[in-house]
């Protein structure tokens, strides 16, 4: 007879009753996903609190699934190492779930691992994730692993281990910031995003989050493969409480292969053209425009230029090096400067508006380059490829990859850069620092 892991959060943070169940889950506004994805961060607090977003992340994951491994903190026994249980099924009101004893077993090799069934007796950070995985991907089986003092390492190998079988998926159950007020929590909340967002494990603790070591763990496996987290949404309790004295909150990311700024192209291109056409048309008719609703991606932190032509004639270009605020408001804000604030060209008017071509184009992170000559600054320079910033003191200027199409040669390229800095076209200073970025372009 099979050992059974029983429920023991049935009830209290999830109803215990296949019905309320169903029900609750119909509820739930959840917008049609537009990737699949193999891993997911997602939320375990009651579903009154966060059970809507939660589900959002299951979306998300990719329904050919097979095994599905949780990794989820310890809240009530301390633990060291991460701890597995010989459970060989998993109660939940839809029915239960089986474990796949075999990748549990081999998982022991990765991480600081024990078998222990009674640190998951009380434990709902795993359990609150069951029934909706029973109910999206009913034949697959589980793979809980519980954490205390682990280091992440541990737990990105162990999925970097496993990612290789596409019939594997990975859940990483955390909630965010616990019990600051909310105007606190928010900006915990919010930094604890931009980490997530560009892939960093600097300064994460468990103060951003409970389950921060899961969270890194997945953050660094991104990072080495070149991957992203992309935003689902950010939540906090208040929102079902009513009580903003004291919140937890709760946020949701999928693992996307590439890039963030790829994913914008393929998938929310149109959206992009047409807030900017949209931000154009409200300056022209002095109104005010923001999108009522948009994808929380776009309130990732993101830089942008936005250029706008006539015949293929320059009409304006304004945009941000540096991601200093929500990619959607750069947008928005650099098509309205490139229409009405570019220092070269007179305000666009209506009559020029139905002749614009427009183009935006998505800057990476700058990284800065170090060089001792000019000749091993260019030799680190990928044409077509590559942007470049300059700056020494007061002087910057920026050439985008698309300026390679008119000065195909490197020396060239940085002299023309230097001239439009202020700076004298042989210029050359200790002093001179240089970044270079990517960017992808959507016209």
């Amino acid at each position: 007879m099979n050992k059974i892991k029983h429920a023991s959060a049935a009830g209290t943070f999830y109803p215990n009753n296949k019905e309320d169940i169903l029900k609750l889950i119909s509820s739930y506004k959840v917008p049609k996903s537009t990737y699949n994805s193999r891993a997911i961060i997602v939320p375990h607090a009651g579903y009154k609190y966060s059970g809507e977003l939660a589900f959002k992340g299951y979306s998300y994951l990719d329904k050919n699934i097979k095994n599905i491994f949780i990794f989820a903190p310890a809240h009530y026994e301390r633990i060291y190492g991460c701890v597995l249980s010989d459970y060989e099924e998993w109660e939940t009101p839809l029915g239960n779930i089986k474990t796949n004893t075999l990748f549990a077993k081999e998982l022991l090799n990765y991480c600081e691992s024990q078998i222990n069934n009674t640190v998951f007796e009380k434990e709902h950070s795993i359990e609150v994730q069951l029934p909706f995985i029973k109910y999206l991907f009913p034949q697959a089986k589980i793979i809980p692993v519980l954490y205390g003092c682990e280091n992440f390492t541990n737990i990105s190998e162990t999925i970097s281990h496993f990612y290789k079988d596409k019939n594997n998926g990975f859940i990483i159950s955390s909630d965010l910031s616990h019990f600051y007020p909310e105007r606190e929590a928010l900006k915990i909340d919010n930094y604890t995003a931009k980490l997530i967002e560009e892939n960093s494990t600097q300064n994460f603790d468990i103060e951003e989050a409970c389950g921060a070591v899961g969270i890194c763990g997945i953050i660094n496996f991104a990072k080495n493969k070149n991957y992203s987290l992309i935003r689902i949404d950010l939540t906090n309790s208040s929102k079902a409480s009513g009580d903003s004295s004291r919140v937890v909150g709760y946020g949701s990311w999928f693992l996307y292969e590439g890039d963030t700024n790829k994913y914008l192209k393929e998938y929310f291109s149109e959206f992009i053209i047409d807030t900017c056409l949209n931000s154009i048309r409200s300056g022209l008719q002095l109104g005010d425009f923001t999108p009522r609703e948009y994808p929380c991606v776009f309130n990732e932190q993101g830089a942008s230029f936005v250029t706008l032509k006539i015949d293929n004639h320059l009409r304006g270009c304004i945009g941000s090096i540096i991601a200093h605020r929500p990619l959607l408001k750069d947008i928005m804000h650099n098509a309205h400067a490139a229409a009405f604030s570019d220092p070269r060209f007179e305000k666009l008017t209506l009559e020029e508006f139905d002749k614009i071509q427009i183009t935006v184009s998505l800057l990476s992170k700058p990284r800065h380059i170090e060089f001792c000559s000019e000749d091993e600054l260019l030799d680190k320079l990928e044409p077509y490829t590559d942007g470049l910033i300059i700056r020494d003191g007061y002087f910057q200027g920026v050439f985008l990859p698309d300026v390679w199409e008119q000065l195909p040669d490197k020396k060239e390229f940085l002299k023309q850069l230097k001239i439009k800095a202020g700076l004298p076209p042989n210029y050359l200073s200790n002093n001179l620092e240089a970044f270079k970025f990517q960017s992808i372009k959507i016209e």
